[in-house]
């Protein structure tokens, strides 16, 4: 597997396929791993970046604090995935690309297409996190880390995180940077002697920083408005992806096409032709 290094951080990636580039922000949520595209629900079971590939240079990689990816303990922002995702498609020497997002990957889409829209060619937005029961949700988990690290000291945090396989969205206790502290061993040492104060301070405002709307995050409404990109939305309907944040995006985003079909019905026979299309349709 193919890493570079952006920002002082790891980046583990892989490129599939031929055509147009898409870089592909993963889903499952902070735990987004490239290969989530192919086995976390919706996405394993449309083979999407299959898909995808037969048609399109299709860029994925782990987020940071995912996977092989590396990190970095500080208040993670949405400009830092940003950061990331720009510094991969600079490494690769693509100066514009489509970008799709799944999952909890819309919103760095999001935040990239404000930030940088002469690079954006398209953006595809699959089930978009958001809604009141994804911020509750987020926060608690938050909450239960910053709790256990109180009680047993960050030393504790990291001989629980390498005791299994379970990612923060499993096992809350082992916190947004328990990944990283599993494979490498110089950044587990200097996390366990953080300051313990500093470190609360930094997990707090990381989850109010990232989670601090019941919508859609990634981005504010009024960037959105003037954010002149085509884009394609395919909404979820559930506890994490609920249809009004899709319906927000649609809202806000002038050059939007709703695909307003029901989740049963996003299929392998219809969600990659859909997908497909809009890219296509796009053009350069």
């Amino acid at each position: 597997m193919p890493t570079t290094v952006i920002d002082g951080i790891a980046t583990a990636y892989e490129v599939v396929g031929t055509g147009p580039p898409v870089l592909m922000c993963s889903p499952g949520g902070f735990d987004a791993e490239m290969s989530k595209w192919r086995t976390l629900e919706i996405y394993r079971e449309t083979r999407i970046l299959d898909h995808l590939a037969e048609r399109f240079t299709c860029v994925v990689y782990d987020r940071r604090e995912s996977g092989a990816s590396g990190g970095r303990v500080e208040e993670v922002t949405w400009s830092h995935y940003v950061a990331q995702a720009k510094g991969l498609l600079d490494h690769l020497g693509f100066d514009r690309a489509h970008l799709m997002g799944g999952c909890m990957g819309c919103s760095p889409v999001l935040a990239f297409g404000t930030a940088y829209p002469a690079m954006v060619r398209g953006l595809v937005l699959f089930w978009p996190v958001g809604g009141a029961r994804y911020r509750i949700r987020g926060h608690q988990r938050f909450a239960d880390h910053a709790a256990f690290a109180r009680e047993v000291g960050l030393s504790g945090v990291v001989e629980l995180a390498r005791s299994h396989e379970a990612g923060f969205g499993q096992d809350p206790r082992i916190g947004p940077w328990g990944q990283v502290v599993r494979h490498d061993e110089a950044f587990a040492e200097e996390y366990r002697h953080l300051d313990p104060a500093w470190y609360q301070a930094v997990v707090v405002g990381m989850v109010r920083g990232l989670l601090d709307r019941d919508t859609s995050p990634g981005a504010e409404p009024e960037d959105l408005f003037e954010l002149d990109i085509p884009t394609l939305i395919v909404p979820g309907q559930d506890a994490s992806h609920a249809t009004s944040a899709a319906r927000y995006l649609e809202e806000c985003l002038p050059q939007t096409e709703y695909w307003d079909v029901p989740v049963a019905e996003q299929t392998e026979s219809t969600a990659p032709t859909r997908v497909r299309e809009f890219l296509e349709g796009v053009g350069a």
